[in-house]
């Protein structure tokens, strides 16, 4: 077998190569064998595995896995523009008094993405510029972001906030799925929710995704999320939180977003992704001036 170093992309054999990784470190357990630290690659998904475990991905593999991923995202993307055209034919003017037609501009809402994994970050804030969403992003780790969420609250006064990044269940085959202690990173999820409800109480003044692959869905929801992750703790794409805020940042302040809408929107589906009924964040405004 080959040398497997950090950086590699790599598949565990045990688990049929169903999900694609980097390698992203190399540690010794408590038996001094050696490990390595994976990450997804399109997942937000954390694991480890021994090194007999591994086999490195080819070109081929690598090529494959980037066009399924590509397609997939262009027709998300696709989807996503085809509602809009629909959405701005039928607001493309607003009435006046007098029965004329102004022309109107859109104001959809704006994001604060928190990422723990710095690349899925670049990934999310180049789909939020492609759907035309005003998105600030900030590269916190997991653990950090209690700390750290209620001063990016007050820094960018966002609409609707990500908190995400990697997560993970733990504890082998005794997995209690109803305790924080057999996720890597839902308590932290579960604390930045509750500072930020602190920051802003009303679910409708701030919308709220958290979560990652596999997190406490029900423990993320009840400290106030709008949206979270991981209803069937199953892994969650990317690109997840971002159609969900895409959704809510796109939906008129004078409606409830669809919740079926929304999670349909995700690349993962209900599966992945759920939420509680929100109202959206879309405005519009007269008159569009010609400058």
């Amino acid at each position: 077998m080959s040398e497997i170093q950090v950086g590699d992309l790599v598949i565990r054999k045990s688990h049929g190569g169903d999900i694609l990784f980097k390698v992203t470190e190399c540690v010794q357990n408590e038996d001094g064998v050696e490990e390595y630290v994976l990450k997804g690659l399109h997942l937000r998904l954390l694991a480890d595995a021994p090194k007999h475990d591994l086999e490195p991905v080819g070109a081929e593999h690598l090529r494959k896995a980037i066009i399924d991923m590509e397609n997939s995202h262009n027709e998300n993307l696709n989807r996503v523009m085809k509602r809009r055209g629909m959405m701005r034919e039928e607001s493309q003017f607003l009435r006046g008094d007098t029965g004329k037609k102004y022309p109107v501009f859109d104001v959809p809402g704006r994001v604060l993405h928190i990422d723990g994994d710095e690349d899925y970050l670049k990934m999310c804030l180049k789909t939020y510029q492609q759907l035309r969403i005003q998105a600030a992003g900030v590269f916190v780790d997991e653990a950090r972001q209690p700390e750290q969420i209620a001063k990016l609250l007050e820094e960018y006064r966002p609409d609707i906030v990500i908190l995400t990044g990697h997560d993970a269940l733990t504890g082998g085959s005794k997995k209690d799925f109803r305790s924080l202690d057999s996720y890597r990173n839902s308590k932290y999820f579960v604390q930045s929710v509750r500072i930020a409800r602190l920051f802003q109480p009303s679910k409708d003044d701030l919308v709220i995704f958290a979560g990652a692959c596999q997190s406490y869905f029900e423990a993320i929801l009840e400290a106030g999320a709008n949206f979270a992750s991981s209803p069937t703790r199953i892994f969650i794409h990317a690109y997840d939180p971002v159609f969900i805020a895409e959704k809510v940042a796109f939906t008129p302040i004078h409606k409830t977003v669809d919740i079926t809408d929304a999670i349909s929107a995700s690349v993962t589906g209900v599966d992945g992704v759920g939420g509680v009924e929100t109202r959206g964040k879309f405005r519009l405004g007269m008159p569009k001036t010609p400058y």
